[in-house]
């Protein structure tokens, strides 16, 4: 459920567009608008992922023998991350704990970094914040499906 603020920013947005303001502010015209905000950006806009398993992170490019280099300290790191199945490298300091586990820049980490980010939607990126490129992705206030209730509500905020 967007909040109002966010409701506001998605009108302003939808009144910017010039496809869009063409469109009848009905129910249908509101599911067209939000099937066009759930289609990946254009230009893309990539975003760190909010949830990848460790499952997926060691059976795509984990570098297996990595780990029998790493110091004690830094393997109790990893240890401690992967504990509860799962990581969230939208957060900083997840992805300062694999810096600080595997070596920023290492093989590893390059080995490891396509997983833990995405392209975002037209939606998602309306709401993110930070540069999306692939070298600096954007951080998520918004995730998922832009429902077309939504886009009815903010069409017609006063």
């Amino acid at each position: 459920m967007l909040s109002n603020a966010q409701l506001a920013t998605l009108k302003t947005d939808i009144l910017a567009d010039l496809v869009f303001v063409v469109i009848p502010n009905t129910l249908d015209g509101a599911f067209e608008i939000a099937q066009a905000y759930n289609l990946l950006a254009a230009p893309n806009y990539t975003v760190w992922k909010t949830s990848v398993s460790t499952q997926e992170i060691m059976e795509n490019g984990f570098i297996w023998t990595t780990v029998d280099s790493l110091t004690a300290r830094k393997a109790r790191i990893w240890d401690w991350m992967t504990r509860l199945g799962q990581i969230n490298p939208s957060r900083t300091n997840v992805r300062q704990g694999l810096a600080d586990a595997f070596g920023a820049g290492s093989a590893m980490a390059t080995a490891i970094l396509p997983f833990l980010k995405r392209l975002s939607t037209r939606a998602e990126k309306l709401f993110a914040t930070g540069t999306g490129s692939d070298a600096s992705p954007g951080t998520m206030t918004f995730e998922g499906n832009l429902t077309y209730q939504e886009v009815y509500e903010a069409r017609n905020l006063p």
